[in-house]
């Protein structure tokens, strides 16, 4: 764009001589030219010109997304109320100056924008209704985040009454729900049952709701086909990879992850990085979380050789920053968590592509390859559950031996704990407890009568439901006692306050698994048939607890019970926990690290000789119908005895509806000939062998 240009629009500017519509066109010019200052400029000089305008509340709307784009939040704050002021109703304006004063830190005044909004008489047009729905989605994710539950689903519940299709607000939903503990979870709302619920549920939350690996992994793979945009048709990027070259450098791992700060993936990783051998393999960290300048942060950042912020890429610029690095293996340490950059994987800027740590569960995409796990996580009878390509470490989880601990240790008075009651644990978050979970707390609880359950702090509302659920259970609310949240240092300092850890299930603890077991207490765990319910399972056998793995629900309960009873088996573990911290296979980063390191190798020489895995998604639809079937609030998924039956029953059902191809879980040939009504004979052997021999 010329100087001319803009020197002439603003002669015409000057002499009153420029309309609005005119105005909007030249400014967006210069806006897509990338030159936003002069655009913004154009702005101020019109409205300054043109203060009778009826339309002057459009020019200051606009000039306010300049104003945000160029870093200048207050400016674009002060032209949003003055275009308010011109034109109360004006809702889009109502919409962004609430985002601005939340990024702001004045949530309470944001939620008043958006409340106006949702109060006006919503006229009936598209566009109206649309407003006041997205104002009630922002509403209710700033009452979410500041511990509002109930509000918060209040706002979720007007925004689907009046359009109920919005996956994204039910997702919102559900995960609300959980972590406000309301069961049942998938309450009928707004014309929504409980199948068109779960239909919306986020892979995320499918984990802590059920023991359900397949329906697990459906959910993933329907919700990458809705939510991750595909690579677009002018995407640039080679995607076809040249051969990984490794005789005159080293290998090229890079780490995108939002959570290289003071957040649980953090304190797992931080060690790792500093382990890695920089003489066979070359370090590089995309970072795509919140802004951090945390010890733990600066920690990472020394110990990775290339720290790329990726923040302020789109995902195109991401993922062309990816393959610019070169980069031969990328890890996906985000899953299906907050602030994930899957479109980044979507368009394969590396030509390896794997998902470890941050989600547990499968990705369900067509685009990573691996997925590392352990032979505890996922058995060998188990990679059906699994879309990419499992492969193993010693123990999954990697651990920071470097963690901080305060040396003056809390007494049992100073955490508002009974001196001389048994103290069950849990500092589990509260979107794991599940009504089956507390009811085996409850059954432990009545059976040692002298004890107390220690929770992790919650949400006013949370704590106020689950002090009611045990008091109807006939469990005194002085025997439920929270604990503050405190700086990971003070927190881990207070573990050997308890007498055993209680997990949860069916998403069991992972890294607070792994605090408890580093402070010296033992974890009792239920392992079920998910990658979430078996990660706890897996770091106490690493610890060398194994017998601490329950089997079954029942098995749970009558374990803790009998641990209470029994002061000094439990002595015994906490002594062995403590003898063999530094030997164990749980916190012995070395092996892990060179255990890594040969995964990673492996994985080039599987792609150097043309053995790449292609993730497999046949018939994952109709998997996820099938599993919605099964009233997982009714009959817990972990005490169910013939889990492949059920999924079998409803297969054959949807597969006489529309034909099913057989395929590598469940649905073989044979359950196809049966559902068709044809007999299966088996082959006899001799004809099997001149079979296999063709």
């Amino acid at each position: 764009m010329s100087e001319e240009l803009f020197f002439s629009a603003v002669q015409k500017i000057t002499a009153g001589a420029m309309p609005l519509g005119e105005l909007i066109n030249i400014a967006g010019q210069f806006a897509e030219a990338d030159k936003k200052s002069l655009s913004r400029q154009l702005y101020k000089i019109w409205i300054k010109f043109n203060s009778n305008d009826p339309l002057l509340f459009v020019a200051l709307f606009n000039c306010a997304e300049l104003d945000e784009k160029m870093g200048d939040r207050s400016a674009a704050i002060d032209s949003l109320l003055a275009a308010i002021q011109l034109k109360p109703d004006f809702a889009p304006a109502h919409i962004n100056l609430g985002g601005l004063l939340e990024r702001a830190g004045a949530a309470r005044f944001a939620l008043d924008q958006w409340r106006a909004v949702v109060e006006q008489p919503v006229q009936m047009t598209g566009q109206a209704i649309e407003y006041a729905i997205t104002a009630l989605k922002q509403t209710a994710r700033v009452l979410a985040d500041n511990k509002l539950g109930d509000a918060a689903e209040s706002a979720i519940v007007r925004a689907l009454d009046i359009d109920p299709n919005q996956p994204e607000i039910i997702a919102q939903h559900i995960a609300i729900r959980l972590g406000a503990c309301k069961w049942p979870i998938m309450e009928p709302v707004a014309k929504l049952d409980r199948k068109g619920l779960l239909e919306s549920a986020h892979p995320l939350s499918m984990t802590w709701y059920t023991d359900d690996p397949l329906l697990q992994l459906a959910t993933a793979e329907r919700y990458v086909r809705r939510e991750i945009k595909e690579v677009p048709r002018d995407w640039d990027g080679d995607r076809r990879h040249a051969p990984i070259d490794l005789s005159n450098r080293r290998l090229r791992v890079g780490y995108v992850s939002s959570d290289l700060r003071d957040h649980a993936i953090g304190y797992l990783m931080a060690e790792l990085f500093e382990l890695h051998h920089r003489d066979e393999v070359e370090i590089f960290a995309y970072y795509c979380g919140m802004h951090s300048e945390t010890p733990l942060t600066t920690r990472i950042k020394s110990a990775v050789e290339h720290w790329v912020d990726i923040r302020g890429m789109n995902d195109d610029e991401a993922a062309r920053r990816i393959a610019a690095d070169g980069i031969d293996i990328l890890v996906d340490v985000n899953g299906h968590t907050k602030d994930s950059r899957t479109e980044v994987f979507a368009r394969r800027p590396a030509p390896i592509q794997v998902n470890w740590l941050g989600f547990p569960g499968s990705m369900g995409t067509p685009y990573h390859h691996y997925m590392i796990a352990d032979d505890w996580i996922v058995p060998p009878d188990s990679e059906m559950y699994y879309a990419e390509k499992v492969v193993r470490l010693p123990c999954y989880q990697p651990n920071d031996r470097k963690r901080g601990i305060i040396a003056e240790k809390p007494t049992r008075a100073q955490a508002g704990l009974p001196e001389n009651a048994f103290v069950f644990c849990c500092f589990n978050g509260t979107q794991k407890f599940t009504k089956f979970t507390f009811d085996r707390f409850v059954d432990i609880l009545i059976g040692v009568p002298n004890s107390v359950l220690w929770l992790i702090d919650a949400s006013d509302e949370a704590k106020a439901r689950l002090w009611a659920f045990f008091e109807n259970r006939g469990i005194a609310r002085s025997r439920i006692v929270f604990a503050q949240k405190l700086q990971n240092a003070f927190h881990l300092a207070r573990y050997p306050l308890a007498d055993i850890f209680l997990d949860t299930a069916p998403y069991g603890a992972h890294t607070t698994a792994s605090d408890a077991l580093w402070m010296g207490l033992p974890v009792l765990t239920l392992s079920g048939r998910s990658f979430a319910s078996r990660v706890c399972g897996s770091l106490v056998r690493a610890a060398g607890l194994p017998d601490l793995i329950c089997q079954t629900p029942q098995e749970f309960v009558t374990r803790a019970i009998a641990l209470a009873r029994n002061p000094r088996q439990l002595d015994a573990y906490k002594a062995q926990l403590n003898a063999n911290r530094d030997t164990c296979t749980l916190f012995d980063m070395d092996r892990l690290v060179r255990s890594l390191e040969e995964l990673f190798f492996g994985m080039c020489e599987d792609y150097q000789n043309g053995r790449l895995p292609q993730p497999d998604l046949t018939n994952l639809p109709a998997y996820f119908m099938a599993g919605i079937e099964h009233e997982h609030e009714v009959v817990e998924m972990q005490a169910v005895q013939d889990y492949h039956g059920i999924y079998k029953d409803e297969l054959t059902r949807l597969h006489r509806a529309r034909p099913l191809p057989s395929d590598n879980r469940i649905w073989t040939a044979q359950d196809i000939a049966r559902a068709d009504g044809a007999s299966v004979m088996p082959l006899e052997p001799a004809k099997r062998r001149k079979l296999a021999s063709r």
